[in-house]
């Protein structure tokens, strides 16, 4: 945590606060070994006008990818803090530790209106390219081509576009030209499911990430679909 407070004082993404809310804050374990920072926001979000861009859809990526055989994807480092809080709503993000109280200045993770706000500010930066060559998720982009010079060119596209908006990469978990990469969790095998095998897979996958968010939750979780096959 000690760590964790230092390295976001020294990058700008948070400040001491003095605000009269105060989030409790926890880490969670990741896939990886390493940790998550996890803040509980439930009380705010609870009376926060919910953001209504809509994200896509799992089964929309795999109609414009059909005859593509060279695929690449991305991973955006950092996602949320590319956003900055409004200038006069940082007290609202405060959150609370051993070392002192906190706010956030960009926007942090838990934050119901997060993920809508990133995916409209990626949509912006790439909307030329959609359902082109690109599909978006939120920080995950999937460039797709029909071959390889042709996705050598849209790759370089992509990534001048977001190098130009000061959206960098992790190069540690980006796949370029491949004749297939995993995307939103689906392996080569699970992209064949049929659209309601993918559907179900996809509330799995997001039950699976937000875990340490639904286990602690005040009131029941009750997951809604307008698919036929899954209500």
């Amino acid at each position: 945590m000690e760590k964790y407070i230092n390295e976001s004082l020294a990058a700008g993404i948070i400040r001491p606060s003095s605000s009269p809310l105060g989030a409790g804050f926890f880490f969670v374990g990741k896939k990886d070994g390493s940790l998550r920072p996890c803040i509980d926001y439930r009380g705010l979000n609870q009376i926060t006008v919910k953001n209504k861009y809509p994200l896509p859809l799992l089964a929309s990526a795999f109609e414009p990818v059909q005859g593509a055989t060279v695929f690449t994807k991305l991973d955006l480092r950092n996602a949320y803090h590319l956003l900055r809080i409004r200038d006069g709503d940082e007290w609202k993000a405060a959150f609370k530790t051993p070392l002192g109280q906190f706010e956030y200045l960009v926007m942090p993770f838990g934050l119901t209106k997060a993920p809508a706000c990133f995916q409209a500010l990626v949509n912006d930066v790439l909307r030329d390219f959609l359902n082109v060559f690109v599909f978006v998720y939120i920080d995950d982009i999937l460039i797709y081509s029909k071959d390889l010079s042709e996705h050598k060119k849209h790759v370089r596209l992509v990534l001048q576009r977001l190098l130009e908006n000061k959206l960098f990469v992790k190069a540690e978990k980006c796949e370029f030209h491949q004749p297939s990469v995993t995307f939103l969790g689906l392996s080569p095998a699970e992209q064949n499911y049929d659209v309601g095998d993918r559907e179900l897979l996809a509330i799995k996958l997001a039950l699976e990430e937000w875990r340490h968010w639904l286990e602690g939750a005040e009131h029941p979780v009750l997951v809604w679909t307008d698919h036929k096959n899954l209500a």
